[in-house]
């Protein structure tokens, strides 16, 4: 039997036709199949959450009770909207705008693989109970770079993608046929805003992706470090859900930069829920932000079980 000598000036052998894809290759594909179907089951709750967002109310508020007992209005929540889309579109127009949505998703998930291969983790030191205060806060802020270094390439590459889904989705409020599908969609925007077009929104979602990391990696860091007894029997346990914790938490709190991005890249862009009066011409993501906050509308989108209607909103039911 002939065996292949492998030298240092000797490249291996080639793999043959009909060899299949490496361990690397395959968990690519199981990591885009998998956020392939996660993105299609999450959708309908991404698209109500979209047009709430935009401000788009098509049934009107009812009268209920708080935890007091005291009448306020409800606006209708996820179930009951979606039952009107049902309505206008049937079951299918649940998922309006989910292939280019499905597409920017695995365009991300690639794009942090890519990234993640070109600057393995194994190069960089994992934060560790033995370590001093200042070698495990260095490494941490060491670690958070790196994931936010894969986010902000991931969110460049994917976001185009996601501008187009966006506005298939809201062409639900106008009745719209403008974006009807990927290619379709992308000369429509090269040929009406340019190349820059695709990028509308793109600077308040790497903010709030910025934001979310750094906080939520410090944050769990000092409470992992100065908060959590290590004599406790239970403190492993504790630490392991620190970072989750924090996430919900943060997730909070940059949530504006969510909603103001969204809004952003429908904004201005020839249909109905990106014009007065839906919203007003924005000139720029702070000027957007600022009308928001103005309004009281910041958190606009943030739940869609119960749903307050505030008596500083205006809303436009159909």
């Amino acid at each position: 039997m002939a065996v292949a000598s492998v030298g240092p000036g000797v490249p291996p052998p080639a793999a043959g036709p009909g060899a299949g894809p490496g361990p690397a290759e395959g968990a690519d594909v199981l990591f885009v199949a998998l956020s392939a179907g996660f993105t299609s089951l999450s959708h309908p709750l991404l698209y109500v959450k979209l047009l709430v967002q935009v401000g788009h109310e098509p049934l009107p508020p009812t009268l209920g009770r708080n935890l007091l007992g005291r009448k306020v209005l409800y606006l209708p929540g996820f179930f009951t909207y979606a039952r009107h889309i049902v309505k206008v579109d049937g079951k299918k127009g649940l998922f309006r705008g989910l292939i280019p949505r499905i597409i920017s998703s695995s365009l991300s998930t690639v794009t942090r693989g890519r990234v993640k291969k070109a600057f393995p983790l194994e190069d960089m030191e994992h934060v560790s109970n033995k370590d001093d205060v200042k070698t495990s806060l260095r490494k941490v802020v060491k670690e958070t770079s790196h994931e936010m270094m894969m986010q902000c390439v991931s969110r460049v590459i994917s976001h185009p993608l996601h501008v187009i889904s966006m506005r298939c989705m809201v062409q639900f409020i106008g009745r719209e046929v403008k974006y009807g599908g990927v290619l379709r969609s992308i000369e429509t925007i090269l040929k009406e805003e340019g190349f820059w077009g695709f990028f509308v929104g793109l600077i308040p979602h790497i903010l709030g992706d910025v934001v979310f990391l750094w906080c939520c990696n410090l944050l769990a860091h000092f409470i992992n470090t100065y908060a959590v007894d290590d004599n406790f029997n239970q403190a492993s346990v504790i630490r392991s859900y620190t970072k989750f914790v924090m996430g919900i938490a943060v997730s909070m709190l940059t949530y504006p930069f969510l909603l103001v991005g969204d809004l952003m890249a429908v904004n201005n862009c020839g249909l109905r829920a990106g014009l007065p009066p839906y919203t007003p011409v924005f000139s720029s993501w702070i000027h957007c932000w600022r009308h928001l906050s103005a309004q009281g509308q910041l958190f606009r989108g943030s739940s869609l079980l119960f749903r307050r209607a505030s008596p500083s909103a205006t809303f436009l039911f159909d």
